[in-house]
């Protein structure tokens, strides 16, 4: 048969997968291999698969066709229990702990359930956990409950827990989505321990130079088909790209030019704190510039945009918007004055997933296409969101799909959408608003910031830990540290690499 063809080194084996939903064919002939020990990067666009096939793995979906070997064993299907019982773990982007227990508990508890013990040892727990965590190096308090780590530390979390079921392949589904880089490298660290004691790891992930730092081989997706499966040592970024979207994608440097400084002040902000997040923070942002705004996890950027936004009133400081002084005491204030707000949770907080298209682009001007009886006018918004699903080339059936059913980019489009559909929008915020998002969009998401402040003469502030995407797109950007800015950039004057070193510089004068 042919699974008795499988060589020492393979541990898994998918031939000939395909899975349909309705008339969606989501796999479509699907074949590769996992060798012992190997680190595999998994790529592709929103909708090409990857969901699908690691569920498949995971024993949530039963593939409509083709074979599963693992070893020598031979599956048409697996289920939740056969895949942990074969070794086969998903990390996916909630890590799925409980947040009141400790990581004691998160980690070990589960095997003494699934022994069918009744009683809880506790100092057999604790070993458990202790032996795992040390396994992959990481120093976590034992009695510490989840819901006061930190992202990076609940991953840890995460991965240990895989390893007392036995892990030998462990899937991580967008693992660095809401990490810093020096967080990023910490969890390579762990991923190449991993590696060293046989654990094969499938990296799934959107961030193209990440998968080429850590993987030994890259398999992509395509529409539902693999496309590529090579090894990294031949790839570069401009190839990966390729083979995901079927075209050569444009790099932002060539599409977008510097802001001209004759520009007037839109937004000034002197001295404002909201303690213990930020104190004494002055900045401005010119008419038609991009700001960009980035800092170690921790630093006070998201708390200082949300304090714009009204979320969280600064406690002292001055705010002035087109050279008047203004009070921000709230969502209303902010949105009375002209600021929008796009937050990096776009699922949770952006949009009403359930809604349609329509009910969600004209969310924040329903208020001006109703009738005195507070009736929406059905037409007038249709006509709305008509306009900017052309002009933001939103890929949608029609306006009445429901969001939920659009794709990462395409939803990020319709959370923005909303904002530009109100005309007395000056200033727009962008909370990392290409995370979880395909390459293809994050490039025309990154052409689109630059339309807006040139076609809609907006301010745009943009959040984010992406450095390239700050050095591609903004004009200048501000650096923050301990809430307080720390060092401001123009652009073109520092690279990726010297934006990143001051980034960590404190921390690591810290830790000399």
């Amino acid at each position: 048969m042919k699974y008795n063809l499988m060589s020492e080194d393979q541990l898994l084996r998918v031939e000939s997968i395909s899975k349909r939903f309705g008339g969606v064919v989501a796999l479509n002939d699907v074949s590769f291999e996992v060798r012992k020990g190997e680190i595999i990067g998994l790529i592709g666009e929103n909708g090409s698969g990857k969901s699908t096939m690691i569920k498949i793995l995971a024993g949530v979906y039963t593939p409509d066709k083709g074979d599963i070997y693992i070893d020598h064993r031979h599956y048409k299907r697996l289920n939740p229990i056969q895949s942990i019982k074969e070794g086969i773990n998903v990390i996916y982007q909630d890590f799925s702990l409980f947040s009141n227990l400790t990581v004691a508990e998160n980690v070990a508890v589960s095997s003494l359930i699934s022994e069918g013990k009744r009683l809880v040892n506790w100092q057999e727990l604790y070993h458990i956990a202790e032996k795992n965590l040390h396994r992959i190096k990481a120093r976590i308090p034992l009695d510490a409950e989840v819901q006061d780590l930190s992202t990076a530390e609940r991953q840890i979390v995460a991965i240990a827990r895989t390893l007392v079921h036995g892990a030998r392949f462990i899937i991580m589904d967008e693992p660095t989505t809401a990490l810093t880089r020096q967080e990023v490298q910490s969890l390579f660290e762990v991923i190449r321990q991993l590696k060293d004691q046989g654990i094969s790891v499938l990296f799934v992930s959107h961030k193209l130079h990440e998968v080429k730092e850590i993987a030994d081989r890259t398999i992509v997706f395509r529409d539902g088909r693999k496309v590529l499966d090579q090894s990294m040592e031949k790839l570069d970024l401009k190839t990966m790209e390729f083979y995901m979207t079927g075209r050569r994608v444009k790099t932002p440097s060539s599409v977008f030019t510097k802001m001209k400084e004759s520009h007037s002040p839109l937004l000034q902000v002197k001295n404002l704190t909201l303690l213990p997040y930020f104190s004494n923070v002055s900045f401005c942002v010119k008419q038609r510039e991009v700001l960009g705004i980035t800092g170690l996890l921790g630093s006070g950027q998201r708390e200082l945009v949300l304090s714009l936004f009204g979320v969280l009133p600064a406690e002292s400081g001055e705010i002035y918007f087109e050279g008047k002084k203004i009070q921000i005491r709230s969502i209303q204030d902010a949105m009375r004055h002209g600021i929008g707000y796009v937050p990096e949770d776009r699922v949770n907080e952006g949009v009403f997933s359930k809604q349609s298209v329509a009910n969600n682009v004209v969310a924040a001007i329903v208020d001006y296409i109703a009738t005195k009886f507070g009736v929406l006018k059905r037409e007038t918004g249709l006509k709305v969101c008509q306009r900017w699903i052309k002009e933001l080339n939103i890929k949608t059936p029609s306006p009445e799909t429901p969001v939920e059913s659009l794709s990462g980019g395409n939803q990020q489009r319709v959370v923005i959408a909303k904002w530009l559909a109100d005309d007395k929008l000056k200033l727009l915020i962008l909370n990392g608003p290409t995370v979880g998002i395909d390459v293809v969009s994050k490039a025309d998401i990154h052409k689109l910031i630059r339309n807006m402040t040139k076609e809609k003469n907006l301010g745009i502030i943009l959040v984010s830990d992406d450095i390239p995407e700050l050095l591609q797109t903004c004009d200048r950007i501000l650096l923050m540290r301990d809430g307080k800015i720390a060092a401001q950039f123009e652009y073109g004057e520092i690279d990726e690499e010297g934006l990143y070193r001051q980034m960590i510089e404190e921390n690591v004068m810290e830790g000399a």
